[in-house]
């Protein structure tokens, strides 16, 4: 078999050494977010009006079916990605993936709805988490924040831009099959981009772990599939707490996803007007990342995403205190900042913890509690709402919110700490760059300090 040149070429970790994959991946995960765009205006307004599904509960069926689905292949996503490559990951979610749009066309009944997001599921599961997982196989540790910032912006930003003209769509030519049609377009070209043009990043981990000095002696590299997702969903504190908050974060974006489109029709807003209010929370939620990933490469992670947290909660009541279109705007910008400073910087986070060497099983975990979160939120704020009013569930939603920040703020440590954020000497990031065939040449990774405190003393397990 003949080799090619670029074949041959030294896998090397850094943003500008992988520029043109990394900036194919970004958008990949642009398109894998306008797949949950076409739905975010439309499909509340489907429920009640053409399939006329009167309980709160019953028209979330559809989200409480995507959230399990999603979380359950986050998790054997990153463990079949750890095992088989990421790109043929890839390429199975894109091909799950295809038949969504057309079945939302064509849905006679709201179970066909409902199987369509089970579909949705599958492929954002597997589209999502490998897009990340291979951003952070090709930028190594030095410039994680800001690789999940530009990842989740280009998603969050396709969801904000979709959910935005599908609401134009459908106020135009109906709420089907006009808005549905943007999503099968999203769908091909995904597939096409992955399947022809992503290269395997696998190789691109496996040199990490090479140069990896782990933080614990809980971290190390021979672990099982369930010691992972023990450490990370329990028992490791920064990534438990990461994993509790995303859940969290994911619960509150059901509510929005599910409920504020209905919350606003019932206030006599037009379709063009909640389209507008749907995107703009994550509109501003995918451009914020562009700049709160990199700032916590340079500030460390916990405090904001506490603040993030915070911010949430206080927006989410905010939506429920007033009225007017107006003060839900500005209550929907401040929802997105504070989601901004939170999702990136929670994946940042459990990059630093985990090693390379089982750092996508790890993130898959992560992201299997995080979109448990669409569940858990569509199943409480459905409920609270059919037997207490929209307004109850929306400030239930916010408390729980405020709750999880403050967990954060007293069980998590700082992942990213003061010696880390230095930036790299001359020639520091090229080092890491040696071919996979000369572990000799490595170095240690600059992310991974010896300890957490300048003590010079090995670091105690954060366990527990």
């Amino acid at each position: 078999m003949t080799i090619t040149a670029k074949e041959r070429a030294p896998v090397q970790l850094g943003l500008a050494q992988n520029a043109g994959q990394f900036a194919l991946l970004v958008a990949i995960n642009g398109l894998v977010g306008g797949m949950i765009g076409q739905e975010r205006t439309v499909l509340p307004l489907l429920a009640e009006q053409v399939f006329g599904l009167a309980a709160f509960s019953s028209a979330l069926t559809y989200i409480v079916a995507f959230g399990l689905v999603k979380a359950g292949t986050n998790f054997f996503a990153g463990t079949l990605s750890d095992r088989y490559g990421r790109k043929p990951v890839l390429v199975a979610g894109w091909l799950i993936g295809l038949p969504v749009p057309m079945l939302l066309i064509w849905a006679p009944s709201w179970w066909w709805v409902i199987g369509a997001n089970v579909l949705l599921g599958v492929n954002q599961g597997l589209t999502w988490s490998t897009t990340i997982i291979m951003k952070i196989d090709l930028v190594g540790p030095q410039r994680r924040g800001l690789a999940m910032g530009l990842n989740e912006a280009a998603g969050y930003g396709a969801v904000a831009l979709t959910a935005l003209a599908t609401g134009f769509i459908a106020s135009s030519y109906g709420l089907r099959p006009g808005p549905f049609l943007v999503g099968l377009a999203y769908a091909g070209l995904g597939l096409t981009l992955s399947t022809f043009f992503v290269r395997e990043t696998h190789g691109h981990a496996k040199l990490e772990a090479a140069n990896h000095t782990s933080t614990s002696t809980d971290l190390h590299e021979g672990l099982s599939t369930r010691d992972v997702f023990v450490l990370t969903s329990f028992k490791e504190k920064a990534l438990s707490s990461c994993s509790q908050a995303g859940m969290v974060n994911n619960l509150n974006d059901g509510l929005a996803w599910g409920l504020f489109p209905l919350y606003f029709a019932a206030a006599g807003l037009s379709v063009s007007r909640i389209g507008i209010l749907v995107a703009l929370y994550p509109l501003v939620w995918g451009v914020g990342q562009l700049g709160t990933g990199a700032l916590s490469d340079r500030y460390g992670r916990k405090w904001l995403i506490v603040s993030g947290m915070l911010i949430q909660a206080l927006a989410i009541a905010l939506i429920a205190a007033t009225s007017g279109f107006g003060l839900w705007a500005a209550a929907s910008a401040l929802l997105g900042a504070g989601t901004a400073m939170v999702y990136p910087t929670l994946l940042a986070a459990i990059g630093d913890v985990a090693h390379p060497a089982w750092r996508a099983s790890s993130v898959g975990v992560y992201r299997l509690w995080r979109d448990s979160g669409f569940a858990v939120g569509a199943i409480i704020a459905g409920i609270v709402a059919d037997l207490l009013g929209l307004p109850v569930a929306i400030y239930a939603v916010a408390a729980i919110t405020a709750l999880s920040g403050v967990a954060v703020a007293v069980r998590m440590y700082e992942t990213h700490p003061a010696d880390a954020r230095r930036p790299p000497r001359s020639g520091e990031e090229a080092g890491l760059g040696t071919h996979l065939s000369n572990p000799a040449g490595a170095q240690r990774s600059p992310a991974s300090p010896p300890s957490r405190r300048s003590t010079g003393k090995p670091a105690r397990s954060q366990s527990g």
